[in-house]
């Protein structure tokens, strides 16, 4: 469980945690009516600069599962083969944190990593993950999108629709209740896989991608 930031992060030599993080805050996931936690953090220039250069590059994204402590920007690169441009390190640093904060976070013996490079949304519908507690972090383009409990009709997720339209007609009570997480922000979701949470799960989707903006996620998931 996590009691503090694990030690490889403060070894970073170019991208680092972000000042004022307190990594208790993301216990709040934990919470057994919590659904969703976000914590913001600012924008790493050198990171976003580097996707903007090198992700039409990187078509079909990239995925490896490994044990947190063998994740290190080295091991990264060797497997992906990232293209190669200034910021490289960055990114591949930022990861390797994140799955460390991750995997001290669920205590969790390996993690699957996804980056994910996308110009449409790959999850347009509102709907639950079949997950744990993933976490997400939008490095280009818009931030997952979710539902606020309180202005959701849950019920809509197990009806039929005649169009995606409809669906949403019927989930969204009022847009107000309508969310989206900013560039670099940590999204941690709780799905209905989660012990307890049959029922429940963030209502979330991938948002809507602008003509000629690429989106680049890293997704995060416990493996044991």
């Amino acid at each position: 469980m996590l009691t503090s930031l694990p030690s490889s992060t403060s070894q970073a030599p170019v991208a680092t945690i972000w000042p004022d993080f307190n990594p208790m805050d993301l216990l709040s996931i934990f919470e057994r009516t919590q659904q969703i936690t976000v914590l913001p953090r600012p924008e790493q220039p050198a990171l976003t600069h580097y996707l903007q250069q090198v992700s039409a590059k990187m078509a079909g994204g990239f995925r490896l599962t490994l044990p947190p402590e063998q994740a290190s920007p080295d091991m990264l690169d060797h497997q992906w083969r990232l293209p190669e441009a200034a910021g490289k390190t960055a990114l591949l640093t930022d990861i390797c944190q994140l799955v460390q904060l991750y995997a001290d976070l669920m205590d969790c013996p390996q993690v699957g990593i996804r980056l994910e490079v996308l110009t449409q949304a790959m999850c347009p519908r509102f709907h639950v993950d079949r997950t744990g507690i993933r976490l997400l972090c939008t490095y280009t383009g818009p931030g997952t999108e979710w539902l606020e409990d309180a202005f959701c009709n849950r019920a809509a997720l197990k009806q039929t629709h005649a169009s995606l339209e409809a669906f949403h007609s019927a989930l969204i009570l009022h847009p107000q209740g309508l969310r989206q997480a900013s560039q670099h922000a940590l999204v941690l979701l709780k799905g209905s896989r989660w012990q307890g949470n049959d029922h429940a799960g963030v209502i979330h989707r991938s948002p809507q991608i602008p003509p000629g903006v690429t989106r680049v996620v890293l997704a995060l998931d416990a493996i044991w």
